[in-house]
């Protein structure tokens, strides 16, 4: 297995290929079907959004067996989010976890419309995701960004940041991986309109 370095100069890779449009091949045949049919070694774990313009497969230029995605709406962290990149950071020692997030995401919107005008009619479903959202991005009401598109930006940003600092300190064992075995926990943002990702403090 590949260290998170090496990981993330891949995605990194990939990504420019999706932009460019590039047309390396992927690995999606029945060959490739066959040599997983049985085991699997994805190098990097993605917790992305749920949104169906960001399908990390296609943003990253990956194949078959190359990332193990876990997706929900606002590429938030609870229980099971945490429990999928323990498995996977232990089962196939992936040492590379991107939380990314993504330009305009309506479930940061949607937190953020709860924040100032509650409703009482929400689905229950829908606030237990806006309910993790919701305390990161508070601060950043009734401050200084009054432009609606500029406090998305910094709402979306401020999820990822909390979704990071959520899985380097809400999980014994992926702090035992961050402190003694390469595990790199990071976050990143892809832009709807250019289809780059941008990736913080890497």
């Amino acid at each position: 297995m590949i260290d998170a370095d090496q990981a993330l100069a891949r995605l990194k890779q990939g990504n420019r290929d999706f932009v460019e449009q590039s047309q390396a091949r992927i690995e999606i045949d029945a060959e490739r079907r066959s040599e997983l049919a049985d085991t699997q070694s994805p190098f990097a774990i993605i917790l992305g959004c749920s949104d169906s313009r960001v399908p990390a497969e296609l943003i990253f230029h990956q194949g078959l067996g190359n990332l193990f995605v876990i997706r929900v709406a606002g590429n938030i962290v609870a229980p099971s989010q945490i429990g999928s990149i323990e498995f996977a950071a232990e089962q196939f020692g992936t040492r590379l976890v991107v939380v990314m997030g993504h330009s305009r995401c309506g479930a940061v919107d949607a937190s953020i419309k709860q924040l100032q005008r509650p409703s009482e009619q929400r689905s229950p479903n829908l606030h237990s995701i806006v309910s993790r959202i919701s305390p990161h991005i508070e601060p950043l009401l009734g401050g200084s960004l009054q432009d609606e598109e500029a406090l998305l930006q910094a709402a979306v940003r401020a999820n990822i940041d909390a979704s990071v600092q959520q899985l380097q300190h809400g999980s014994e064992i992926l702090e035992q991986l961050l402190k003694h075995d390469g595990l790199k926990i990071i976050g990143a943002e892809y832009d709807l309109d250019s289809g780059i990702v941008e990736f913080f403090d890497d």
